[in-house]
């Protein structure tokens, strides 16, 4: 099994360094599509997956969810978060494991999420509704109220883009059940892209964003896995170049050993198309230049 980098005290130890060493922005990835971002005082947690909840669950399966790395971290050890995000239903971004034992270390914090699955939200990680953000994307022309595509919290901004896994669906309310997010603060703009493939616009609507790090996932898509898929390394790489990321960050690897691939496709490609990247390890900070 792939031990961290940095794990338990070690991880602790370093996420207290950096806060202190310096406004940041200092990332580290946590496994699958999870990162904890610090920057000027503030930290955001992106999907968050800090438990065994989906091995337990499917050990007496045929779709067994073999752990390859180990935990980096318990989640009630993370504190200090402003916000936490969750792309979508499926428990390895919305874990309700990961989700009370947070909450109880950071009960002043916010969750950003799809207006389709705040009930779920809500249920999983025992926050109030008043400290859930439920975000949307209506479709053109639908007339569509109720969620808000974009808000802010301590200084944080934030926006819904459309996430496809692997289509764009929507609930019988017409709520998107996929998102990504856009994150400003601190001068700095990154973008999750929870899971996702690509689709028509998707380009049009991020590029020009300033987007410094575009975190990615490259597990791909086989029908033999029988889960939805996502982006291709190599499709990664060059989403990053068309939208004119500072950075890519691939993610959504080396978790669970039936849904995997190698980050080697997607550094090849970055390569070819000259996109700046950084491969991170589970654990591993990764402090960023300046701009």
């Amino acid at each position: 099994m792939i031990r961290p980098v940095l794990q338990d005290d070690a991880f602790d130890t370093d996420v207290a360094s950096a806060r202190h060493s310096g406004p940041g922005p200092h990332v580290w990835w946590l496994g699958q599509s999870g990162y904890l971002v610090h920057l000027a005082g503030r930290s955001v947690l992106f999907d968050p997956y800090l438990s065994d909840s989906l091995t337990r669950k499917y050990a007496a399966t045929d779709k067994p969810h073999v752990r390859m790395t180990e935990l980096v971290v318990a989640p009630e050890r993370l504190t200090g978060i402003s916000l936490v995000t969750s792309s979508h239903l499926h428990t390895d971004h919305l874990d309700a494991e990961t989700l009370g034992p947070l909450v109880a270390s950071n009960p002043d914090i916010r969750m950003v999420c799809p207006e389709s699955q705040r009930d779920l939200s809500r249920t999983r990680s025992g926050l109030p509704d008043a400290q859930i953000l439920g975000l949307d994307v209506p479709e053109p022309g639908a007339g569509q109220a109720g969620a808000a595509q974009s808000g802010e919290w301590d200084g944080i901004q934030f926006a819904a883009v459309p996430a496809a896994h692997e289509s764009l669906q929507r609930d019988s309310g017409g709520h998107l059940l996929y998102l990504g997010f856009l994150v400003r603060w601190g001068g700095w703009t990154f973008y999750h892209s929870g899971d996702t493939v690509l689709y028509p616009g998707m380009e049009d609507r991020l590029k020009g964003q300033g987007i410094d790090v575009a975190f990615l996932p490259i597990n791909g898509r086989a029908p033999e896995r029988r889960v939805s898929g996502n982006l291709w390394g190599r499709e990664a790489a060059r989403l990053g170049r068309s939208i004119g990321a500072r950075y890519v960050v691939p993610g959504h690897y080396e978790l669970f050993e039936f849904n995997t691939a190698t980050p080697d496709e997607f550094e090849s490609e970055c390569h070819t198309v000259g996109q700046e990247y950084r491969v991170l390890r589970a654990g591993e900070r990764w402090t960023l230049p300046g701009h």
